[in-house]
């Protein structure tokens, strides 16, 4: 059951202005994300005990940073493997499993008190959140964080991420919106990535996992980048 009084409406808000100022600011997601969770994150983590792979992924403690932290390990594997695909785009984006870790601890995301179960779920869930861009084939730019949130709330509900790609999309243009639509019917469609077993996933070919895991083929959309991402890579061209 979902405790909307906990909700902190004010921090939430408070954090999106900083998400409007710079939409780079992951830490300003995750601050959304714990200001709305009012047992968002305890629905979903019930969810995922029951699942098919949750189970043993607690049982055997997995800790899927560590893996994606291997770059070695990852690299080795077969060309076109999802592990693979995966190490060659945080290189080409410049970005490591980390970053989010640190996001997270900059936007205040409540650990306090869970027990072990539930922190390795919950970190699990960010750990996982660039190797769901590869396997939907969504980018890092503006939409694409848009509609890879739009995705997954397709398939488990947070009040905090719905408020965000709510706005996103209020505030988009047409091809915004368009994309938001449908990564929406995407992620219906779809098998719930949050429970993937992505450890027994890395080493197969990309475009297999994408039909065991009934993701529909990459879509063609026009990415958007925010001026500093832009300034930093110049060869990114706002749209």
């Amino acid at each position: 059951m979902f405790d909307l009084s906990s909700l902190r409406l004010g921090d939430a808000y408070r954090s999106w202005r900083k998400l409007w100022a710079n939409p780079d600011d992951t830490a300003a997601v995750f601050e959304i994300i714990g200001a709305l969770d009012a047992g968002c994150g305890e629905s979903s983590f019930a969810r995922f005990r029951k699942s098919e792979h949750g189970p043993r992924i607690l049982s055997e403690k997995r800790d899927l940073l560590a893996t994606l932290q291997d770059r070695d390990a990852l690299m080795a594997m077969p060309e076109g493997s999802l592990g693979r695909t995966y190490a060659e785009f945080t290189a080409r984006e410049a970005i490591s499993a980390d970053g989010l870790v640190e996001a997270s601890e900059q936007g205040r995301i409540e650990r306090e008190g869970l027990d072990e179960d539930r922190r390795r779920y919950f970190d699990r869930l960010r750990d996982c959140h660039d190797l769901q861009h590869v396997v939907t084939g969504w980018g890092r730019d503006l939409r694409g964080e848009g509609a890879l949130l739009s995705f997954g709330t397709a398939q488990s509900w947070h009040h905090g991420v719905a408020f965000i790609v709510a706005m996103a999309y209020l505030d988009g243009d047409g091809e915004e919106r368009r994309v938001i639509r449908e990564a929406w019917q995407r992620g219906r469609k779809a098998q719930w990535l949050d429970a993937a077993d992505w450890e027994a996933l890395l080493p197969r070919p990309l475009d297999e996992v994408r039909a065991e895991l009934g993701v529909e083929p990459p879509p063609a959309y026009e990415p958007l980048w925010s001026q500093a991402a832009t300034e930093a890579a110049p060869e990114r061209s706002a749209a």
